[in-house]
């Protein structure tokens, strides 16, 4: 029946059974890929679970595609008549009052608005601009954690948690590393002087995968004290082992970086799994659970409600982020909150010849890559609307002038058509100079760190500046500056040919031909431009990243299929 025969309700009914069956598609489609990440472990799938990874990253955006055109179809010449909008928005609330997931459906709800009506700022009348529940509308449908009462020792409380674990993979030797982990936390509850005091563990009962790494996540129960605990598992041609024991909030941080890639877990019911996470790690937003889950697009929202609340309250205006200046981006942030605010200029500056379609693709690359925890997480952000009392004069001059195509004002408005928000770091060049000097000289080792594992994960970064790296507060040492990243067999690692004549070294124009992705390692040392004493503390640890052989061998093992395997933790932790 035509949509002209149709009363604005009967539309509005009609639209919003429409998004939600889209949105029980993509969840359905979601979990199924999510759950053979068990499978997938027990049997040693890794190339299988990288390749479930990607997949669920793609699903998104495949399914409001799918349901934007039916709301198109379905809606006829009134799929953008806003009163029927209205009224989908109140039926579709009611449609998923009893969902376990409803403030994922409630983002699925604004991504479906947004591209149909291509929303600045937000638009409380389509959207949710804050969730319709200020508690869960429901009770919870299953068992979030698995509770277990302390029993005679730790060894006796492992093995009844162990024997829930299920997986269809034998242990290489249960009996070890339950001896192991048990020592491993009698001794760290001894230096916190909590032996005897343990009353009970939580487990999560849904198991993290990432990687070739399981994860068991919980917390003890200490008197009046909590203390997160984390077991991490590896499983090798021999066996399924404990690998790794953490009990820091700052270790099993390190697991939830915005650095990695997302976890596939089981969450049937996201906001519970946040709400605990955040129990043992307060520091971390709940955007960052959400997204460290695979809940980018749900992340995205919960980071964008942080930050208007956040303007609400603050006296501060934004400000250009410490630095160096960018030739293709224009960073700002608020100094009272860790966020940086990312915008491509509409020109940039010579030697770039970059184009913005080329940069985004980067910026798309990085967040499809495994980032072994080298690499920020940059959510991607359209159509974003502040005040202008929150800019300074000089700011917002210097973001029009850069990049007036992006940056708009309108009244007492600021609109950004595009932006990445990232978490803030300390520019390394300048912790370098901050630093006392053996913090410094660990961040230069880190930072060779840093070039040869996203070597080992076939990239490479293109612009190896100091600038261009960043120290976060756990003092690790990772990339941020994607304009220039390629992968690894991109590229075309030479060495320098001979000089024909005694003046070819200070030519302004190599006397050597030089294609697109033709890469020096030679160069690298210049480009650091690292104080005399950083220098020979760099040259000690990484002199082999000015080889070439380096670069090549790395290429011949990618190339070979060699996948890579950095773990989440630090030495220290590991057992054996």
């Amino acid at each position: 029946m035509s949509t002209q025969k149709l009363t604005t309700s009967r539309l509005a009914n009609l639209g919003a059974e429409a998004v939600c069956e889209a949105f029980e598609s993509l969840q359905r489609q979601f979990h199924s890929t999510t759950a053979r990440a068990r499978q997938r472990f027990e049997t040693r799938d890794w190339a299988g679970l990288q390749a479930d990874a990607a997949e669920r990253l793609s699903l998104y955006t495949k399914v409001v595609n799918h349901v934007v055109a039916r709301i198109r179809e379905l809606l006829e010449n009134r799929w953008e008549d806003l009163l029927v909008w209205v009224g989908m928005k109140a039926v579709y609330s009611g449609l998923i009052e009893n969902r376990d997931d409803w403030e994922l459906a409630e983002t699925f709800f604004n991504s479906v608005t947004r591209r149909i009506f291509t929303t600045v700022g937000v638009n409380p009348q389509i959207e949710f601009v804050d969730t319709d529940y200020e508690l869960p509308p429901t009770a919870a449908r299953s068992r979030l954690i698995r509770s277990y009462s302390w029993a005679v020792s730790a060894t006796l409380l492992l093995r009844e948690i162990f024997n829930d674990l299920e997986w269809d993979a034998p242990f290489e030797n249960l009996e070890r590393d339950l001896e192991r982990v048990a020592d491993r936390i009698d001794r760290v509850l001894e230096e916190f002087n909590l032996a005897g005091k343990v009353k009970r563990a939580e487990i999560i009962s849904s198991i993290f995968y990432r990687g070739r790494e399981a994860y068991l996540v919980g917390r003890l129960f200490c008197g009046g004290r909590t203390l997160p605990l984390a077991l991490a598992f590896l499983h090798k041609p021999e066996g399924i082992v404990v690998d790794a024991v953490l009990l820091t909030e700052n270790d099993v941080s390190l697991l939830f970086s915005f650095t990695r890639s997302y976890f596939l877990v089981d969450t049937q019911r996201p906001y519970d799994m946040v709400a605990f996470l955040k129990s043992i790690m307060p520091r971390k937003r709940r955007a960052e659970l959400y997204i460290s889950m695979g809940l980018n697009k749900h992340g995205k929202t919960e980071l964008y409600r942080d930050l208007l609340h956040h303007l609400e309250k603050t006296q501060n205006r934004f400000e250009v982020a410490r630095g160096e200046r960018g030739m293709v981006m224009a960073v700002f942030t608020m100094p009272d909150y860790d966020v940086v605010i990312k915008i491509i200029k509409d020109h940039f500056a010579y030697p770039k010849n970059t184009t913005r379609k080329e940069v985004m693709s980067k910026y798309h690359l990085i967040f499809k890559h495994d980032r072994v925890g080298r690499l920020v997480d940059a959510q991607e952000f359209e159509f974003l609307e502040f005040q202008r009392r929150h800019f300074s004069e000089s700011l917002l001059r210097e973001l029009l002038d850069d990049a007036g195509q992006t940056v708009t004002v309108k009244g007492d408005s600021v609109v950004i058509k595009h932006a990445y928000l990232e978490r803030r770091l300390t520019p390394l060049n300048l912790f370098l100079t901050e630093a006392p000097p053996a913090e410094a000289a660990q961040a230069v080792i880190d930072c060779g760190h840093t070039i040869k594992d996203l070597m080992t994960a076939n990239i490479f970064a293109g612009d190896i500046l100091l600038k261009n790296f960043g120290v976060t507060r756990q003092g690790r040492v990772v990339f941020y500056d994607y304009d220039e990243v390629c992968l690894l067999t991109d590229c075309r690692f030479r060495a320098i040919p001979p000089a024909r004549y005694d003046d070819d070294d200070v030519a302004a124009e190599p006397w050597f031909s030089v294609q697109e992705n033709d890469v020096f390692p030679e160069e690298f040392e210049n480009f650091f431009k690292l104080r005399p004493d950083l220098h020979r503390v760099f040259c000690q640890h990484h002199s082999d990243l000015f080889t070439v052989s380096l670069w090549k061998q790395a290429q011949e093992r990618i190339q070979a299929g060699e996948l890579v395997h950095l773990l989440p933790y630090r030495e220290e932790n590991r057992l054996g």
